[in-house]
């Protein structure tokens, strides 16, 4: 049976993330697309591509003689992906399938994109021999990977919320999410790619105003979710309220850590 990914979202949640994620990833987005060394007429994928945010920057390197696809489970998630692909490049193919199991030919792509989902796939080997198969001999791979939570006081403030409201076995799993590049660069070596490569990424990025921002983020990810369906909506205002009480009062600008893996073919 094919693994399924460890992030969900469901109900509105996907719309959200396309809306409130995006400022988030934006900077780690173009640099995950020029570490691929795209070209004109490249075939891409983007794998555990939500709402295609790697997608349509792909794209716009391709050029329309180019192919991009984009592959992930959360159907509501493509929905969305597919709703904000802008037309202007060429049809971006969004399928719904599992990291392990993909509905691809063998040597497909150019080069496979993975924005921020490596990390949750229950079984990383099997999804990166799959990444390895449909990847052309000399085809890249890159991923981008949350690092350094201690760096991060907004993913920091987060924890520390998400450890009170819901207890340290999720504040744990919360956690594990930052801690994962050492895990993908051995499995992307023992799936057959070769000169893997990491670099931590940091960029100052300055969020929309946070009184409002941080309730609509934490609506768009999995533990906000789960805070809603457990206690309803006035414990996500109240985290919302904590996550923001733990912030300096000064500034919406905040310091995020990504690696940036890459491998060859």
């Amino acid at each position: 049976m094919a693994d399924a990914t460890g992030f969900h979202l469901k109900g509105s949640a996907p719309e959200r993330y396309e809306h409130y994620v995006a400022p988030l990833m934006a900077p780690f987005v173009t640099a995950l697309v020029d570490a691929a060394d795209l070209f004109p007429g490249a075939t891409v994928l983007d794998l555990a591509c939500g709402t295609g945010f790697a997608a349509r920057a792909a794209a716009a390197q391709a050029g329309p003689t180019g192919r991009v696809a984009g592959a992930d489970l959360n159907e509501a998630m493509l929905k969305i992906a597919q709703a904000c692909h802008p037309r202007l490049y060429p049809d971006i193919e969004f399928t719904a399938a599992p990291a392990d199991d993909l509905p691809y030919p063998d040597a497909t792509f150019d080069a496979v994109l993975c924005q921020q989902g490596a990390q949750f796939f229950p079984d990383l080997d099997a999804a990166l021999t799959e990444t390895a198969r449909v990847t052309r001999p000399g085809g890249r791979f890159a991923a981008t990977l949350w690092a350094r939570l201690d760096d991060s006081p907004y993913f920091m403030a987060q924890y520390r919320t998400l450890e009170q409201y819901d207890g340290p076995e999720a504040a744990a799993g919360f956690r594990a999410a930052f801690h994962a590049a050492d895990r993908v660069t051995a499995a992307l070596d023992r799936a057959g790619f070769r000169s893997t490569a990491r670099r931590d990424l940091t960029f100052a990025i300055d969020l929309p105003p946070l009184d409002d921002y941080i309730a609509g983020h934490l609506s768009s990810i999995p533990w906000g979710q789960t805070l809603v369906d457990t206690a309803g909506d006035e414990a996500l205002t109240r985290a919302a309220e904590t996550i923001r009480a733990r912030l300096p009062a000064s500034t919406t600008t905040f310091p995020f850590t990504a690696t940036l893996v890459t491998a060859v073919r």
